[in-house]
């Protein structure tokens, strides 16, 4: 399945190096994108919004930590391959 563009452009978005200005906020805003397209759950929406303010914080490793998304995180990892 492709991805359309706009969800294409939110992909990349959400993959927003780490330490960039305001990088959190723009991964936050993707993943809201996510979530409201039902493919991202709140648990795992709120753990963004946290790392929002703080652009080096990587979010995966806490979602992983809480156990809330597996399969959120699972499609991350291919999307580095």
């Amino acid at each position: 399945m492709v991805p359309d563009t706009e969800t294409a452009e939110q992909w990349a978005l959400v993959n927003t190096p780490l330490g960039e200005p305001w990088s959190g906020r723009t991964r936050y805003a993707a993943a809201m994108y996510f979530y409201k397209r039902g493919e991202l759950s709140a648990e795992a929406l709120e753990v963004y919004r946290l790392c929002s303010r703080r652009d080096s914080e990587d979010p995966l490793p806490i979602i992983g930590e809480r156990g809330v998304e597996s399969e959120w995180l699972e499609r991350m990892e291919k999307q580095k391959q």
